[in-house]
């Protein structure tokens, strides 16, 4: 065989052999997208898990939704405790229909709601039965009676602000006042810092992502709309009327004390 012939023949191989590389290339290509596993922008390989649709972050947790609730709740108590101020320093300087609109809130927002809808019927029940020998279990009968404490002290909120004077002696009211900002100060610090965690902890994460909307379709239900937000236009509209939406004047003055 001559040199040409040689030629020829190397000449047809390479052809064959490249183009069998390219098609196994093309192939390789073509199943590397169709994997289940592909590069993210870093370079990273990302599963088909990872690719699914992430909750927004921007999603009001369950446990979330029930300490801003308790917000809400303690700009009320910050009411009471300015009433009771004023009740002591001159009666007269008491709006009776600040202080109603601010105990009705507290019922329809806080008693009837947030206590009887959410932690009564979905927080304290499973804690008691899945975690009856713990910490959190041990307060939930004494959280109870101070739901129902707290249920007649708003009654006598409400029925001694019915007139354009306070009812009630001034004196004896305020003192009730700040007995229940005291009572319900320490009951929401254990809800925040003990019950809500302990109770987070035993539920699945899919339940926790079913009670998140259950608890949102409990508002709705209870409402009409959002809750929460029409709960804060109520607060914010009782402490203008009071001049307590300025909070600078709250700052406390630089200590003399040594």
């Amino acid at each position: 065989m001559d040199q040409d012939d040689n030629s020829r023949r190397n000449f047809l191989v390479l052809g064959v052999t490249g183009v069998g590389a390219a098609i196994l290339t093309a192939c390789g290509t073509k199943s590397a997208a169709n994997s289940p596993s592909t590069s993210n922008s870093n370079g990273n390989s990302a599963t088909a898990d990872e690719k699914k649709p992430q909750p927004d972050a921007r999603e009001v947790t369950a446990v979330e939704d029930l300490m801003r609730e308790h917000g809400i709740l303690r700009r009320a108590l910050l009411v009471y405790s300015e009433t009771a101020m004023r009740l002591r320093k001159n009666p007269a300087d008491v709006s009776t229909a600040a202080l109603q609109k601010t105990a009705k809130l507290f019922r329809t927002f806080g008693e009837d709601y947030h206590e009887k809808k959410l932690e009564e019927a979905y927080i304290f029940p499973r804690i008691k039965e899945k975690s009856a020998d713990s910490e959190a279990a041990r307060y939930v009968d004494i959280l109870i009676a101070q739901h129902n404490r707290g249920r007649e002290l708003t009654e006598l909120i409400i029925s001694a602000t019915n007139g354009a004077k306070m009812s009630a002696n001034a004196t004896e009211f305020a003192n009730m006042l700040d007995a229940f900002t005291r009572m319900y100060q320490h009951h929401a610090a254990r809800e925040d810092t003990i019950i809500f965690p302990a109770w987070k902890e035993l539920v699945t994460s899919d339940e926790y992502d079913e009670l998140n909307d259950k608890f949102e379709d409990i508002e709705h239900e209870q409402f009409g709309a959002d809750g929460f937000e029409d709960a804060v236009k109520q607060i914010s509209e009782i402490e203008a009327s009071l001049n307590l939406a300025d909070i600078a004047q709250f700052t406390a003055p630089a200590s003399s004390a040594k």
